[in-house]
């Protein structure tokens, strides 16, 4: 079953973990929406810049490629996105968006998203 994932955090960059995820969710067959900074595309999606909030509609998951340290201006447009879970790829962990997205209701996971789809429990 596929599932609409938002990258936050996403880039152009082939060496950047958030691109080899945008290629792996790819193949897997899910839905990606590559939001972030950087300008570009990937996988025939077209990077929507996160600093003009562009909305997504029907997300599944949100998997974080954005540190702690930057995610907190971001916290309205993460929560407004309504996804089922937030994934907090490593060194992504931030406890107070963890408590936010709780109390909305979201499932959040310590996890990478790589290694959730190379052992199939995405």
């Amino acid at each position: 079953m596929s599932k609409k994932t938002v990258i936050i955090g996403a880039t152009t960059n082939p060496s950047r973990y958030a691109y080899f995820a945008a290629d792996r969710l790819t193949n897997a067959g899910h839905e990606i929406v590559p939001v972030g900074i950087k300008k570009g595309e990937v996988f025939g999606e077209e990077i929507l810049d996160i600093r003009k909030s562009p909305k997504v509609d029907n997300v599944d998951t949100v998997t974080l490629y954005l540190g702690a340290r930057h995610q907190p201006e971001y916290y309205n447009y993460l929560l407004s996105l309504n996804p089922k879970r937030i994934i907090f790829n490593p060194g992504t962990e931030n406890p107070e968006l963890v408590n936010l997205a709780k109390d909305k209701g979201i499932e959040t996971e310590y996890a990478c998203t790589l290694v959730m789809l190379g052992s199939g429990v995405y």
